[in-house]
């Protein structure tokens, strides 16, 4: 009581459970499900800090099949291990943040590795998202090589399927390239006029240059038998456990030239992983060997 006698409210209050004011409820074992799955299924290992991610994608999932419950939309999956719902899983979690050029000190290094190479130019791209950083790579060939540039080849592979359909189109908004330079705008790019106003798409001559396939890299197999100058494989590793590093790395080794080059992502640090590699630049890596 107060000394007015009127009764006080408690200094401090539980704060209400958000999960009441939710459309649906993510309980603690539907969490560590969706972690467990995602895990068995692309080597990502979630955090306890993307609970709230996982709920906003999924949410989006139970919505579109008019279901109610995480653990039922869970269990179907487990159920069901052929069903084409577990591509929309693996798409919901799956984080696409790309740019063109993104971490730009790589290309000079690229075009300096392929300049000194006298076979057709080979790169994989093991996370190519939306396209952008595959284009990049092909425009970047183009500048170094000339002429010999239609006898390379960029693989551009993503477990994403939905974001691969977008990079096939080619096609970019004027602010997702208005950090590149005029120069290359008008040689690498379409302007749309009319209807594709404010819209780009990048020139035939570069998108005959790169291929684009889903692939998985925790798949048993890699549909990929050339051997490669480059890979690149930045901003992946984050979200895969140790091992798992290590196991794609060993396997990176079985696909790449005598001092081909391996780029990572600008917080991913692969010389404590493996010892095929040696650091060469800022986030770059040459396995041993000659070109």
């Amino acid at each position: 009581m107060s000394v007015a006698g009127q009764r006080l409210a408690p200094v401090f209050e539980a704060p209400p459970d958000p999960s009441h004011r939710r459309e649906f409820i993510l309980t603690d074992s539907d969490f560590l499900r969706v972690r467990r799955m995602i895990y068995q299924r692309a080597g990502i290992a979630l955090s306890e800090q993307k609970r709230e991610m996982v709920y906003s994608r999924l949410s989006r999932r139970l919505r579109e099949l008019d279901m109610t419950e995480f653990t039922s939309y869970l269990t179907n999956l487990d159920d069901n291990k052929n069903s084409r719902e577990w591509e929309e899983f693996t798409n919901a979690l799956t984080t696409n943040l790309t740019s063109f050029y993104r971490e730009s000190h790589h290309f000079p290094l690229l075009a300096a590795h392929a300049s000194q190479c006298t076979q057709p130019m080979t790169v994989w791209c093991s996370a190519a998202s939306t396209g952008e950083e595959p284009y990049s790579i092909a425009m970047t060939l183009i500048e170094a090589l000339g002429g010999r540039a239609s006898q390379a080849k960029v693989i551009a592979t993503d477990i994403d399927t939905q974001v691969l359909k977008k990079a096939v189109t080619g096609i970019y908004t004027v602010d997702q390239v208005s950090k590149i330079s005029p120069e290359r705008l008008k040689r690498f790019f379409l302007k749309g006029t009319g209807a594709q106003a404010g819209l780009v798409k990048v020139r035939p001559e570069v998108m005959a240059m790169v291929s684009f396939f889903p692939l998985n890299l925790l798949e048993h197999q890699w549909p990929l038998k050339d051997p490669f100058d480059a890979i690149f494989c930045r901003n992946v590793m984050i979200y895969f456990d140790k091992p798992t590093q290590a196991k794609i790395l060993q396997r990176f080794t079985n696909l790449m030239k005598p001092q081909g080059l391996l780029f990572a992502g600008h917080s991913e640090n692969f010389s404590d992983i493996s010892a095929a590699f040696r650091l060469r630049g800022q986030t770059v890596y040459s396995f041993e060997g000659k070109c």
